[in-house]
């Protein structure tokens, strides 16, 4: 008899995809201090165009640099276009329309149901399953979300913004399973990118309203526009889809409850605000609540 010992992870998950997962947690994150930034000065619509125009000439770049870019044919090159329209335009836009009144907190609590909307269609759709580590993770990080929102809410919302977010959440849980079906069949970088270019151009009819403001806007709310093209969007979508192709939806979505405690951390550092020590601890409910949703238990 032949005794064969467990195998080790491949090196690319036991490492690259738990790096890809953090870019993006961190630079999503960062998204909401620019979407605040830029969105003084920017209305929805135009934010929304200029942020994933930057995204698609920056992702045009990498994938130019990569020389692996195969288009998709027939049913598969519609799904990626409807996903690209949902996840780069329609989100974008309720987001960003959520934002005009929403503060980060409330905005983080809202887009932090993603992750539970997304373990439970991915255990519905693609069979993933509830394991109860994940939901366990997944319950102690909501608590810490709504630490956050409770502890930089100002109160100032109303009901359309509250709805958006909430639509907003919806979208991102549902773009993400319908990657994840996607990817099996066409590469990450290339899916990213001819998604953006989808949703940029389900958002031209913005232009008109972005030319003006972008005369009108002042240089700093114009960088803070191309930050986000270039780096919540091309780098991070980029990093999300490779780490994707190669963990589970619910894993992945339950790792984006470290937003929120990163968010309050960069307002705390760029922005001079101090967060409440009832957002620390919710912050390490956050990451505690990650940790138990995605470390595997050996």
């Amino acid at each position: 008899m032949t005794l064969t010992t467990p195998t080790a992870p491949p090196v690319t998950n036991r490492f690259l995809v738990p790096a890809a997962a953090a870019v993006t947690v961190v630079l999503w994150a960062s998204a909401f201090i620019g979407i605040r930034s830029a969105g003084v000065d920017y209305s929805p619509g135009a934010l929304a165009l200029g942020r994933i125009l930057v995204g698609t000439v920056a992702l045009t770049v990498m994938a130019a640099l990569a020389r692996k870019l195969r288009l998709p044919r027939g049913r598969t090159l519609v799904g990626v276009l409807v996903w690209g329209v949902l996840w780069f335009g329609l989100y974008n836009l309720a987001l960003n329309a959520a934002e005009r009144t929403l503060d980060a907190g409330t905005a983080s609590l809202l887009v932090g149901l993603a992750p539970i909307l997304i373990a439970v269609f991915a255990g519905v759709s693609l069979g993933e399953g509830f394991p109860a580590r994940l939901l366990l993770g997944i319950g102690i990080a909501f608590a810490g979300v709504a630490a956050i929102a409770l502890a930089t809410s100002s109160g100032v919302s109303d009901t359309i913004s509250v709805a958006l977010g909430l639509a907003a959440a919806v979208v991102y849980a549902g773009s993400t399973i319908l990657q994840k079906r996607l990817l099996p069949k066409v590469d990450s970088l290339t899916m990213t990118w001819l998604g953006c270019a989808a949703g940029t151009v389900a958002c031209l009819p913005f232009a008109p309203v972005l030319l003006d403001e972008l005369a009108t806007a002042p240089t700093s709310a114009t960088l803070s526009v191309v930050y986000l093209g270039v780096f919540p969007t091309a780098i991070a979508f980029a990093t999300w889809g490779f780490a994707l192709t190669r963990t589970t939806a619910g894993r992945l979505g339950a790792a984006t409850y470290a937003s929120p405690p990163l968010a309050v951390l960069l307002s705390w550092a760029l922005l001079g605000e101090v967060p409440a020590p009832v957002a620390l601890v919710g912050g390490a409910l956050c990451l505690t609540g990650v940790l138990v949703a995605t470390l595997r238990l050996r």
